[in-house]
């Protein structure tokens, strides 16, 4: 089932264009991984996602959007809702520079939520959907510094799912992490898809077998092709996407 559909999304900075109509659907409650070397436009698209390029300059969007089938781009859309039912993991940590419970009760509060006992349920259970009660429940009040830059993404995961979020999206979130805390963020995140539309962003080949459900390939601004982990990568109908993903020249 489609849970975000991508119509003739055309982006640019000035005048040089960075998505080229691209066509894509995202279904419900799988990961899909969008793949092509650095600077082919993958970050673009997950922005658009949640209207974070409207804060830049001399940004154009043209095309379309859905979610659930209703566009993201209607004036009627409140944009603030819009970001908090898709949730973004960047490709760094960046915890607010207060504690650790308070990184997660943070978003719920802004949202109206005062009473503490909701507020300590909510804490609990989104860090331990994050993968990281067990290290931090002793020491919550701390701050959330005194994290390890692994921790630190997944308190980072906890706040964004705080909020309840209907899609959470990666931008690259284990590049800075070592190996064991990169295994702990696609662990969290493979669990995670029974709940939540996933949609990771990422060039790396081998997180991607591992992690994706459904694939789609951005090469200079352009989708080559998209469609089921097994076909893309196994099987790929595009001679770019076949070059790309056996590491020959795909120029």
């Amino acid at each position: 089932m489609c849970h975000i559909k991508v119509e003739n999304l055309r982006v640019s900075y000035g005048d040089h264009t960075v998505l080229k109509d691209v066509n894509l659907t995202i279904p419900h409650n799988r990961i899909t991984v969008i793949i092509g070397p650095s600077g082919c436009g993958k970050t673009t698209l997950l922005k658009c996602f949640n209207r974070l390029l409207e804060l830049q300059d001399d940004v154009k969007i043209s095309g379309n959007i859905y979610m659930d089938g209703v566009t993201i781009y209607s004036n009627r859309v409140d944009v603030t809702e819009l970001r908090k039912k898709m949730g973004l993991l960047s490709q760094k940590p960046y915890p607010l520079p207060m504690s650790i419970y308070d990184n997660v009760a943070y978003g719920p509060r802004i949202h109206g939520i005062k009473k503490k006992n909701i507020l300590n349920e909510i804490v609990e259970k989104n860090l331990k959907a994050s993968g990281l009660w067990e290290e931090v429940k002793a020491r919550l009040k701390n701050p959330a510094s005194s994290l390890s830059i692994g921790q630190q993404q997944r308190l980072c995961l906890a706040r964004c799912l705080a909020v309840s979020p209907e899609v959470i999206l990666c931008d690259e979130p284990t590049s800075a992490l070592d190996p064991f805390s990169a295994q702990k963020i696609e662990e969290t995140l493979s669990d995670l898809k029974k709940e939540y539309t996933i949609v990771l962003v990422t060039h790396n080949l081998r997180r991607a077998k591992r992690l994706a459900d459904y694939v789609g390939f951005i090469f200079l601004g352009e989708l080559i092709e998209h469609g089921n982990k097994r076909i893309i990568f196994e099987n790929p109908r595009n001679e770019r996407t076949r070059a790309y993903i056996s590491g020959e020249s795909y120029l």
